[in-house]
């Protein structure tokens, strides 16, 4: 089955946590979402988002020390099972993770996830977040984000074969 594909233009971090937000009421359990990007650009704002529409407890911060952090719901939905791969180097180390093991009963949403985890489960979504980085402020150095960021979304699979995103993500 083909991946559908929703492109969209966030202007703030805010519009970010609301895209999440709104993603986050369509999430049920068994969910797997694959969120990648640049660092920075947006993928922990874009989590913290889905944990308010999923209405877990937080609050969310990156788990990139402790890799994987279980927020439960506060209203009788799915807990969040939050991963950040970017200190797993391998498959065998996401296989030591037991993602499988909770993906039936929890959402699942892995920062730095591409090209480790969508063997997990052919019915995911994958977000991609690009943010543009232009010229340091005046006595900076280096490059610093800047808004507008874009969201890439592809659904893979039956589960998002009847969900229309272009409507429930844009309304």
């Amino acid at each position: 089955m083909s991946a559908a594909v929703l492109e969209l233009r966030l202007a703030t971090d805010e519009d970010t946590v609301a895209l999440g937000r709104r993603l986050g009421s369509l999430l049920r359990a068994g969910d797997l979402v694959v969120l990648s990007g640049d660092v920075g650009a947006g993928k922990t704002t874009m989590t913290r988002g889905l944990a308010e529409g999923l209405g877990v407890r937080g609050p969310v911060t990156s788990p990139t020390f402790v890799i994987a952090r279980v927020h439960p719901s506060l209203r009788g939905g799915p807990p969040l099972v939050h991963v950040d791969a970017y200190r797993v180097g391998s498959l065998a180390e996401v296989d030591d993770l037991d993602l499988d093991a909770d993906a039936q009963e929890a959402v699942t949403v892995v920062e730095w996830g591409a090209g480790l985890v969508e063997d997990l489960t052919g019915q995911r979504l994958e977000v991609h977040l690009e943010r543009p980085h232009g010229a340091a402020p005046a006595g900076g150095s280096g490059e610093v984000p800047v808004e507008p960021r874009s969201a890439r979304l592809l659904a893979h699979g039956r589960r998002w074969a009847g969900v229309d995103l272009a409507a429930a993500l844009t309304a």
